[in-house]
């Protein structure tokens, strides 16, 4: 099989970033969750703007993490509702089903992918929600600030994990001013820990108690380890245990790795932000193929998406990107209410339909630094000889 000549992401671990993974293998003693980790901890909340993050295992185990502790501190009970996008990554729902609450399935917009508002004004008036998990698609970010005027009582959540640095209508980075926020860190995403993620908050008391919950439940990640000991004087502090827990710890190689990254993720999502206001242009020139988006300047553009206007335009398109060894994907996993894992879910209350047209006829290409102009270029020569 000959090699992609434009694959969604290129390897993005540089020769610098392996000399300090090297250096710190041959020079340290300790591997485990440790300083380095708190190190890039402290350096993530510099960068976004947050009290308190947490390095985990993934962007998934961030997910799951923030919805436990979050069910917890909050006093949410099984069968509480939370409004979820018909549209995100299957981590942001296995967690609200996992973990005994009752996941309401909204449609989603053409513009940004997030959540339809018409739609979620519906279903305000049919359900009382109590969490809102917002997934922030694509590097677009959604409008949590409308959806808090129309679910004015309920907790939002900002799933960040592929829009490292898109900003909220503030101005500010989407996750700084978050009851709980999570980014990815996996190979294909803005920077790259290998696999990992971060959970970041502002919320003092829900930090403290997802650090016990990263480390199976123990008392002696939290904050507050001498009263849990005094208060509990017949079990060893070093092995007692609060609440139930997990290990989605991640180590010191990651962090180290992801300090290094961290360092040209301002430069490379500048470079995404210009890729993407060039591909605007290509979807506009082409309105009578592709459904229109409105240039959003607060994005953090993860990838290229075409919405085609119909299902010809959408096998055109495939064949194209195949015969150019272009690698595309589904945009995301298209409409999860169509796969197996949520056949007994559905879209509640009358709706435009929308993920059904993004299901059948939407895909991406990659969209990261190393693409350039030249890239643009081709791209465009391309939609124009769908004309032909």
């Amino acid at each position: 099989m000959k090699k992609q000549t434009w694959p969604l992401m290129k390897e993005s671990i540089t020769f610098s970033d392996r000399l300090k993974m090297s250096f710190f293998t041959l020079t340290t003693k300790k591997f485990t969750n440790g300083e380095k980790v708190k190190k890039f901890e402290r350096e993530w909340n510099d960068w976004l703007g947050s009290k308190h993050s947490l390095f985990v295992s993934s962007g998934s185990t961030a997910n799951f993490l923030l919805v436990a502790a979050v069910k917890e501190l909050y006093g949410l009970k099984d069968g509480d509702k939370v409004l979820l996008p018909a549209c995100t990554w299957v981590t942001n729902i296995g967690p609200i089903i996992q973990l005994g609450l009752k996941p309401i399935f909204c449609d989603i917009n053409l513009y940004n992918f997030s959540f339809d508002l018409n739609h979620a004004r519906k279903i305000a008036k049919n359900h009382e929600i109590k969490m809102v998990f917002v997934t922030h698609l694509l590097g677009l970010p959604g409008e949590n600030e409308k959806l808090k005027e129309i679910f004015p009582n309920a907790i939002i959540l900002d799933d960040v994990c592929e829009s490292h640095g898109c900003l909220d209508e503030s101005g500010s980075k989407v996750g700084s001013n978050s009851i709980g926020a999570t980014h990815s860190f996996y190979f294909g995403h803005h920077m790259s820990t290998i696999e990992g993620g971060m959970v970041s908050t502002n919320n003092s008391e829900l930090y403290d108690l997802m650090r016990m919950k990263r480390s199976h439940g123990m008392a002696r990640e939290s904050l507050h380890f001498e009263q849990y000991s005094k208060n509990n004087i017949d079990i060893d502090p070093q092995f007692l245990f609060i609440t139930d827990g997990y290990n989605f710890r991640n180590h010191e190689i990651p962090a180290v790795l992801g300090s290094s990254q961290l360092k040209r993720l301002d430069e490379s999502i500048e470079i995404r932000k210009k890729n993407y206001e060039m591909f605007i242009s290509i979807i506009e020139k082409n309105s009578d193929l592709f459904y229109s988006m409105e240039y959003n300047d607060r994005n953090s553009s993860f990838c290229f998406p075409f919405v085609c206007k119909n299902d010809d335009i959408m096998n055109k398109l495939k064949s194209k990107f195949i015969s150019n060894r272009i690698e595309y994907r589904p945009i995301v996993s298209g409409n999860l209410l169509r796969h197996p894992f949520l056949k007994d879910y559905f879209i509640e209350d009358e709706s435009d339909n929308n993920v059904e047209l993004l299901h059948r006829n939407g895909i991406y290409i990659g969209n990261n630094h190393f693409v350039t102009g030249f890239d643009l270029l081709y791209l465009d020569d391309l939609c124009r000889k769908l004309y032909e």
